[in-house]
């Protein structure tokens, strides 16, 4: 202690002798060369410096020892300790180790429970076990006073409880977070989206993966402004005003993706304009069925079809406006057919029954008017036929087909008659009496040529001769040798019955070299 009151007189004598200096030297420069102002502070600010070097900092480096701990006085230490003989006058060098190690593992221990305050520090504890962790810290605090008092067994004993508490506050995160986010999902059910908000962002924070706690947080921020808009949607749909309704469902979706309930009712709303759209549709289209525009009608029905609902609806009223245009023109071709059928025209009546056929191939009165007309017509080409061509009638088989066309004409005309039909047997009748009266014809020829009634019989040679014939269409032949063949056609009866008919061959055949 004397050699350290020495050195501060020293260096106050020293510091005194300094500024003495300092002074007379700037009295010097100022009576010599009166320097300027800025350079007296300078030389002020110097001294003043030199005097706290001299006078404060040594009393306050005797006091510290680095770290800036206070120095340990070894005088009270000695006067602490027990005077013994084994005493010595400072701490051995294995106590100094022991508690360089006691330390070391106090402070590993306090650096373990310092990461989980941190760790918890940035879950937010003091949001959900404040009064938990407010008790590991004040035990860690405890362990702090020991450390101070260098008992570092009972500091790391301390530290460690505290750390044992932190850790249980650590562990009960997943409990705290599964149970934060029930209580969420509650609130948000019972659209409390103040307590869901709350409960979600805890959750969030506890587990920012959590993607339940983030959509969770993301629903619940917005559940004030769906409710409103859900209540408004509602209220439109009471008064059926389908778009605006799912207009506000569709911003409900916007704002909140996951909500399922806005996309089925969107769902459910565009299936319900659908059908008002359908509806209006089929309404048009009946209205102009029933004013008889079935094109139209039939328009708008597959208009209907396009919408995609209830088509099997849509479909039955085309069929129906189809039969309806088809009914209007089986109508139509039915009056034709009363008038070719009034008229005894068949042909033309069979080929408007194809064409309601055509239209419905199951309609029973043309499948049946067909038949009866298709029978009638033909009967008709057989009497048209048979009245134009009497001049076959000689020939039995001829005659005989002839007579059975007739009479299936007048069982015919029994049943359904008409003036053309009853012409035409009475004509026919007529022709076939008078085709079966012979008529007697002459016929002349030059005795040499060999006469012959083809079908008929051969009258031989002959000048002249005669033959009686029933009225037909007959040709003879005659034959000489030497002489070319010769025909000759004639009709009996039918008023075109010859005088006479002349029969003989009169060209030579030149006979060829060969």
């Amino acid at each position: 202690m004397s050699n350290t009151g020495e050195e501060k007189e020293i260096d106050e004598s020293s510091a005194i002798d300094l500024a003495g200096q300092i002074h007379l030297n700037a009295a010097s420069i100022s009576d010599s060369n009166k320097p300027p102002t800025w350079m007296w502070f300078g030389v002020a600010g110097l001294t003043i410096i030199a005097l706290l070097v001299i006078f404060v900092l040594p009393p306050l480096v005797s006091r510290y020892q680095l770290p800036l701990e206070p120095r340990i006085d070894t005088s009270q230490i000695q006067q602490n300790r027990p005077t013994t003989d084994s005493a010595v006058s400072e701490i051995s060098p294995f106590e100094q180790a022991q508690r360089a190690r006691q330390r070391k593992e106090a402070q590993d221990v306090l650096a373990e429970l310092l990461g989980l305050q941190s760790e918890l520090e940035r879950q937010k504890v003091d949001s959900w076990a404040i009064s938990e962790f407010e008790a590991a810290l004040d035990t860690a605090a405890l362990g702090d006073s020991f450390y101070r008092e260098q008992d570092f067994v009972k500091a790391t004993e301390t530290y460690s409880e505290g750390l044992v508490e932190l850790q249980e506050i650590l562990d009960s995160v997943d409990a705290v977070f599964q149970n934060s986010l029930e209580q969420a999902e509650d609130a948000f059910n019972r659209s409390d989206a103040a307590m869901a908000i709350d409960g979600f962002t805890l959750a969030v924070l506890l587990d920012p993966s959590s993607e339940d706690a983030s959509i969770g947080l993301e629903r619940a921020l917005v559940l004030d402004q769906v409710l409103t808009l859900i209540n408004s949607a509602e209220q439109l749909l009471e008064d059926n005003d389908l778009a605006e309704a799912k207009r506000v469902y569709e911003e409900v979706s916007s704002l909140d993706r996951y909500n399922e309930s806005a996309k089925r009712s969107i769902d459910q709303i565009s299936q319900l304009m659908l059908e008002a759209d359908f509806s209006r549709r089929m309404s048009i289209g009946y209205e102009q069925l029933q004013m008889g525009d079935a094109e139209q009608a039939i328009a708008q029905f597959e208009s209907a079809t396009d919408l995609g609902v209830n088509e099997e609806q849509a479909l039955a009223a085309i069929k129906q406006a189809e039969n309806e245009i088809a009914n209007g023109k089986i109508t139509a071709i039915r009056e034709h057919i009363l008038s070719s059928e009034s008229q005894e025209n068949w042909q033309q009546a069979v080929t408007h029954y194809d064409s309601v056929l055509e239209i419905d191939s199951n309609i029973v009165f043309a499948v049946e008017g067909r038949d009866y007309a298709s029978k009638r017509a033909q009967l008709n080409e057989l009497l048209v036929r048979a009245i134009a061509g009497p001049d076959r009638f000689y020939e039995e088989d001829v005659f005989q087909q002839t007579l059975d066309i007739y009479y299936t004409g007048r069982e015919v005309e029994k049943q359904r008659g008409g003036s053309v039909l009853a012409g035409q047997l009475d004509q026919l009748e007529q022709l076939l009496e008078t085709s079966q009266i012979p008529i007697e014809i002459q016929f002349a020829s030059d005795n040499l040529t060999d006469v012959t009634i083809l079908r008929v019989e051969n009258l031989g040679l002959f000048e002249k001769t005669s033959m009686a014939l029933k009225p037909g269409r007959y040709v003879a032949q005659g034959k000489r040798i030497g002489y070319r063949e010769t025909r000759t056609e004639f009709v009996v009866g039918f008023g075109q019955t010859p005088n006479i008919v002349n029969v003989l061959c009169t060209e030579r055949v030149v006979p060829t070299n060969r």
